[in-house]
């Protein structure tokens, strides 16, 4: 068993005992920063006097919590990590050829539990118990990994910081809403056409900041998005200001039936089956599933091609890149007009499922959530992105269901207020253990199978 010794003094401190230590600090300095947020509570009492409520049990939790979770990583989770990397070192063959058959086997599950998912919901919980099921978690949570997989070209691909992606899911939402409300277009006339109008702004975006880079690029895509946001408020007589656009027309099933119950070519009518509002969300939850399929083959075929070769070289180093010959101006705008063109398409799918969109739906919060799936998930990855996608906003959508916390900490307690709490602990903790997200890899998709002999050189064998 490993020891430490201290320089100081003669002392001895084995691994469960440095553990041990860590945990008190952490213990403390949790201690320190809640005892306000989270040991006390403001409130009001009948007589609309402020009072201070006490929540030590509550504190006690989240303070015992940290401690044996810091004394978990330094005792056991820290340990195993580098005898993981030293056993990946020593054998390096093995860890080449073991991930990407791990990978294959995943990518194959993953495909078949996404296609089986509403049909084993409707078999636990019937059709109209399987609403909520594939509404809340199954299209919620494949819109974001949509737009993730967008931003992903963005960022984790092309390397340029966005913090206004919501920006283009907003522009096709809205596309969609007001063609589809004063023209009466179809929505698979209108989703091609989002996803251009997207694109267009992404371009419109890309060409004033051509030679920004890192913070500087960051700050600029933000502001972008706060523009949008305002002029989806300000301009009240196309877009309704902050009320919104309501009657959005809703998906037709490639226009042979409809999901309206009114309408003579309704799917109950034209089948012979029982009516249910679980036939649209099923085909939304595909549609999107589609989509989303749509966005990963494409990205995998862009990487392959000299374009995903450019922006890998661009991620990498710009001078570098601009030195071998690439034209970055135009790598830099293909990557954003791509990413904003499937944020588009996401945008359009998002107002036919909604049926409503105002502007509080595409705020800077939304441009953070999905930065942050890219990042948790590993830049680059689209596994380790989905992967995200699902822990995080499938978290998000349980901790609305967990009501019975409250037998626990009281009936004020709402789970809602605390997600971000634990979002926060979550972001940390993933990076910790793994810093460069779930999957993440920057490792390029072009290697050269052997060195050629060169004049001057050093040869595959090593002779000059």
């Amino acid at each position: 068993m490993a020891v430490t010794v201290s320089p100081e003094r003669d002392v001895v401190a084995t691994p469960v005992q440095r553990a041990f230590r860590e945990a008190l600090y952490a213990g403390a300095i949790a201690l320190g920063l809640f005892v306000l947020f989270i040991g006390l509570k403001t409130d009001q009492n009948i007589s609309n006097e402020l009072i201070l409520l006490q929540r030590w049990g509550l504190l006690a939790i989240v303070v015992i919590a940290t401690a044996v979770g810091r004394f978990v990583y330094v005792g056991y989770a820290q340990p195993a990590m580098e005898r993981a990397k030293a056993q990946k070192a020593a054998a390096p063959a093995a860890a080449a050829t073991a991930p990407g058959f791990v990978r294959r086997n995943f990518n194959q599950i993953g495909v078949a539990v996404l296609l089986l998912y509403p049909v084993v919901i409707v078999l636990m919980f019937g059709f109209q118990g399987s609403l909520k099921w594939v509404d809340n978690f199954g299209i919620q949570i494949l819109i974001y990994v949509m737009l993730a997989w967008g931003l992903n070209i963005v960022i984790g691909l092309a390397g340029l910081l966005d913090l206004g992606y919501v920006a283009f899911y907003a522009v096709g939402a809205y596309a969609y809403a007001l063609l589809g409300t004063h023209f009466g277009l179809s929505f698979w006339i209108l989703l091609p056409a989002a996803g251009l109008m997207a694109a267009f702004w992404g371009v419109m975006l890309g060409f004033p900041v051509l030679r920004l880079r890192g913070d500087y690029l960051a700050i600029v895509t933000l502001a972008f998005g706060e523009i949008i946001r305002l002029v989806l408020i300000n301009w009240r007589e196309v877009t309704n200001g902050s009320a919104g656009i309501s009657g959005i027309p809703k998906v037709t099933f490639f226009g042979l039936m409809s999901f309206n119950v009114s309408d003579p070519n309704y799917i109950a009518k034209v089948l012979g089956i029982a009516q249910s509002g679980a036939y649209y969300k099923i085909f939304l939850y595909y549609l999107i599933l589609g989509l989303c399929f749509l966005t990963a083959f494409v990205t995998i075929r862009l990487r392959r091609l000299p374009v995903g070769r450019a922006w890998e070289a661009l991620r990498e180093d710009e001078i570098a890149c601009r030195s071998l010959g690439i034209n970055t101006t135009t790598t830099k705008l293909t990557a954003f007009a791509t990413g904003a063109m499937f944020g588009g398409f996401a945008g359009s799918f998002f107002a036919a499922r909604q049926g409503f969109v105002s502007p509080e739906s595409f705020v800077f919060l939304e441009s953070a959530i999905i930065l942050a799936i890219v990042v948790l998930g590993g830049m680059g990855s689209l596994g380790g992105i989905a992967v995200a996608a699902l822990v995080m906003i499938g978290g998000t959508e349980i901790l609305r269901e967990l009501n019975f916390l409250k037998v626990v900490f009281g009936p004020d307690f709402t789970p809602e207020l605390y997600r971000m709490l634990l979002f926060g602990m979550a972001m940390v903790i993933v990076m910790l253990w793994k810093p460069r997200g779930f999957v993440g890899s920057r490792e390029p998709t072009a290697f050269l199978k052997e060195r050629k002999a060169v004049s001057g050189s050093f040869t595959k064998e090593g002779h000059g």
